[in-house]
């Protein structure tokens, strides 16, 4: 007979990606939780406590400066993607303020469903996803409209990760006070572009 703990598991591993997104929230849902953990958080121990209002900050600047392009916009539709972003995220992450609203706005002003799964709430969809061997968001999920997984982009730009490159090989000389700096720097005065043209550029 199995154990309460293999039979969570074995729920877990059985999981499929609908079931993940009938788990997610939409984007104004994000930033209603967001919100809530500003100001009455139900987790009183959150280690990203301090977090939050910076990320909801960033979000509202990313909201009020991403133009959507219209010349991306038909470049999607010349790709007839019919299908949906899931996004594995939480409100607390730097990359996730620039690249969450930007992809919201973008794919739901093309007519796609998108939606949010936040990480922490059950680790067994990142732990699909990896990225070195690391939990790091956002990830954005390209699905086809039977649910199957198109591609994956995350968790952030080619820029982005090169000025973490840069960090990791030197970081006497760049910081990661530097790195993060420069990635904030370079994601307002970006303005999501880059990270919509990667996206659709994998469709």
């Amino acid at each position: 007979m199995k154990s309460t703990i293999q039979e969570n598991e074995t729920l877990k591993s059985e999981k499929t990606i609908k079931d993940y997104w009938q788990n997610a929230v939409n984007f104004e849902e994000y930033l209603s939780i967001t919100a809530e953990r500003i100001h009455q958080n139900p987790n009183k121990n959150d280690e990203h406590q301090e977090y939050y209002e910076l990320g909801l900050q960033r979000m509202n600047r990313t909201l009020k400066t991403f133009k959507v392009d219209e010349t991306l916009l038909s470049e999607l539709k010349n790709r007839n993607f019919n299908g949906k972003i899931l996004m594995i995220s939480e409100p607390w992450c730097g990359d996730a303020s620039a690249t969450v609203p930007a992809v919201a706005k973008f794919f739901e002003t093309a007519g796609n469903e998108v939606k949010i799964f936040l990480r922490d709430s059950d680790t067994s969809l990142i732990d699909q996803y990896l990225t070195n061997g690391g939990q790091a968001i956002p990830i954005v999920l390209l699905l086809n409209e039977d649910f199957t997984v198109k591609n994956v982009w995350g968790p952030r730009p080619k820029h982005g990760t090169e000025l973490l490159k840069k960090f990791k090989q030197n970081p006497e000389i760049y910081s990661i006070d530097d790195f993060h700096n420069d990635l904030q720097v370079y994601y307002a005065k970006n303005r999501g572009k880059d990270i919509i043209e990667e996206i659709v550029n994998l469709l």
